[in-house]
């Protein structure tokens, strides 16, 4: 199985050292496990971003509950740009490793809300396996989530 190596450290990570306070940002919320922040980069007005305040490269090294806060920040954070910016849609975007396009070596989450023509477009091609490896694919995640 393919490792995404993490080449930041909590020494070097950006995210880290807005957690530390040691660089400005816009917090929105904190709490044990999570900090929020506007994106420097606002697709839209209320893009925010939600870390895990220790640092984990990915998903796969945070703690259930790490991921758990995270995403319960995440559902609070929407719910409030709905009321605060009345985007027409909401998108919620994670990503883990360089071949998903992760650009930031600490887990996060995008709370991104969404207007018509605001020029992000998220595409990907649908080859359709059919039925009979679609019930591969979910004997092999079965198994896989036994084993755990």
């Amino acid at each position: 199985m393919p490792e995404f190596t993490d080449t930041s450290s909590p020494g070097t990570c950006i995210f880290c050292k807005l957690v530390a306070g040691e660089l400005p940002s816009a917090r929105v919320f904190e709490d044990d496990l999570t900090l929020a922040f506007m994106d420097l980069g606002q697709v839209n007005p209320g893009h925010v971003l939600v870390a895990t305040r220790r640092h984990a490269a990915t998903l796969f090294e945070t703690t259930e509950d790490e991921a758990a806060a995270v995403m319960r920040v995440a559902w609070r954070l929407a719910r409030a740009a709905r009321t605060a910016f009345a985007p027409e849609g909401l998108n919620l975007f994670q990503a883990n490793g360089r071949v998903a396009e992760q650009t930031v070596n600490h887990f996060h989450m995008h709370v991104l809300p969404r207007n018509t023509g605001d020029g992000l477009h998220l595409t990907w091609p649908r080859p359709e396996p059919g039925p009979e490896a679609l019930q591969r694919y979910a004997g092999q995640l079965r198994e896989a989530l036994n084993a755990a």
